[in-house]
């Protein structure tokens, strides 16, 4: 059972330049009214803060090499979010690792093009329903709502979603590559 669906628990947030977590109230905590959840900016600096997630924990004020990595982990979009049924999932451990895990996914995403790209439209029912058995792998990687729309996936539509996705992954590793040059 998802441990967060029976008690409302407070979002963590961290500061990067005080390198100091905190657990926030929740808006509706304090007025039942209010639907918009309103910025949080650190109670030392005044600085905005990053939302963290509920399985975040923070490193050591004194750790500044983790909480440089904390941030660049932020900065790319991993953060401690999740349901509470699993954990937030794989979370790179340093720099090194971070690099590798993105061009991992960038090695995927690049097999998933030239499939995509050497594919032939199938024309008829029975060469759909072959194609979805003989590569129900890779189809399934495409997103549920593009292929439910349809029925018949279109080679350009699918082109188009993986060389936006590399162009994602890309755009993340060159901000790795700026916070390590710094």
């Amino acid at each position: 059972m998802c441990r967060y669906s029976t008690l409302s628990y407070k979002p963590h947030y961290a500061c990067f330049t005080c390198r100091k977590s905190f657990k926030r109230r929740l808006l509706w905590d304090i007025s039942r009214d209010s639907k918009i959840d309103k910025e949080a900016k650190c109670p030392q600096c005044g600085e905005l803060m990053a939302d963290m997630g509920l399985d975040f924990e923070s490193p050591k004020k004194d750790d500044i090499k983790q909480w440089k990595h904390i941030q660049n982990l932020y900065k790319v979009g991993i953060t401690f979010h999740s349901c509470g049924c699993s954990g937030p999932g794989y979370i790179p451990q340093d720099i090194q690792t971070l690099v590798a895990y993105f061009e991992e996914i960038l090695k995927e995403y690049h097999k998933q093009l030239v499939f995509w790209r050497n594919r032939i439209e199938p024309t008829t029912n029975s060469a759909i329903q072959s194609e979805k058995s003989k590569h129900w792998t890779t189809i399934s990687q495409f997103p549920l709502e593009f292929r439910a729309k349809a029925g018949v996936i279109t080679n350009e539509e699918v082109i188009r979603y993986w060389l936006n996705r590399i162009k994602e992954v890309e755009q993340k590793l060159e901000i790795i590559k700026i916070a390590k040059t710094n």
